[in-house]
């Protein structure tokens, strides 16, 4: 959220396995920062990522419900066909 330009951070409660924390903490001490920063980061990413994927769906949709022009005509009927 941002209010004049500053980013306002918000408290999140989260409730994780206790192997995934763990296993949290050492990636975070092994890339130098803390938890907070690496969950903060990762769901930067997943957002962001996320963002694209569903301009691109809704684009893929309207064009489904517009339908493509493949310029199909009846076809015709013997009679017309062998008409001399």
């Amino acid at each position: 959220m941002e209010l004049g330009g500053l980013r306002m951070k918000t408290k999140v409660t989260i409730k994780p396995e206790a192997t995934l924390l763990r296993e949290a903490r050492e990636l975070a001490a092994q890339e130098g920062m803390s938890i907070n920063a690496l969950l903060a980061m990762c769901l930067e990413h997943v957002v962001n990522n996320r963002l694209p994927y569903a301009c691109a769906r809704r684009r893929a949709l309207a064009r489904l419900r517009k339908g493509l022009d493949l310029h199909w005509t009846p076809q015709r009927s013997r009679d017309e066909l062998h008409e001399r």
